[in-house]
């Protein structure tokens, strides 16, 4: 896939990329360059905004170099999760995957995972990283409820909700750690990049 360079009003420009790592290595490279007012990394996407009248005039190149460079430097930020994993639907995904219960724990303890993107619910990091065999697809039909701090599992992501609220999610576990808090310097805990490694209480 060739990068697309779309407009997204009279300042910004969404960035379409291949895949959610080309999407974090271009924000990492355009991260703090003063002709941009903001740089925010999505799935396969990144969207940034200028000031300006007039578009940066490398986005382009940049989005092509990343995709055969190497990556540009990367957070030096390292958070461990303490996670009690008693999820509602733990034997599920064990199920799903053809595991025993221990054994998805083990898989999920063993990754490092990088925060790809931050969106849903303010505070909610999109970990990419995890263990392939642990991908499973999201619930059928979305909880009403699902309480802060709960670890869960869809497609190739790991979360954490934040706060309460629904979710499509698979529960395999829970944290007391608070992922958002709008009485901190800095509300989230997680952002773009940060390493993150969960560990078993």
């Amino acid at each position: 896939m060739t990068p697309a360079v779309r407009p997204a009003g009279d300042r910004a420009a969404l960035i379409e990329l291949p895949d959610g790592a080309a999407a974090l290595r271009l924000a990492r490279a355009l991260a703090g360059r003063s002709d941009l007012v903001d740089v925010v990394p999505g799935h396969c996407t990144v969207l940034v905004t200028w000031a300006g009248d007039e578009r940066p005039h490398d986005l382009e190149q940049l989005a092509a170099s990343v995709l055969v460079g190497g990556l540009a430097p990367e957070s030096t930020t390292s958070v461990e999760i303490p996670v009690i994993y008693d999820g509602a639907d733990l034997e599920e995904v064990a199920r799903l995957v053809g595991l025993s219960p221990e054994e998805v724990v083990e898989r999920h303890v063993a990754a490092e995972y990088i925060v790809g993107f931050i969106g849903f619910a303010p505070g909610f990091a999109y970990l990419v990283g995890g263990d392939e065999r642990l991908a499973v697809p999201r619930l059928p039909r979305p909880r009403e409820r699902v309480q802060a701090g709960t670890v869960a599992i869809a497609g190739p992501y790991s979360g954490v909700y934040p706060r309460e609220s629904p979710g499509g999610w698979r529960l395999i576990g829970r944290t007391s750690l608070a992922l958002f808090d709008p009485q901190r310097a800095s509300p989230a805990l997680l952002s773009s990049g940060d390493r993150v490694r969960f560990t078993p209480l």
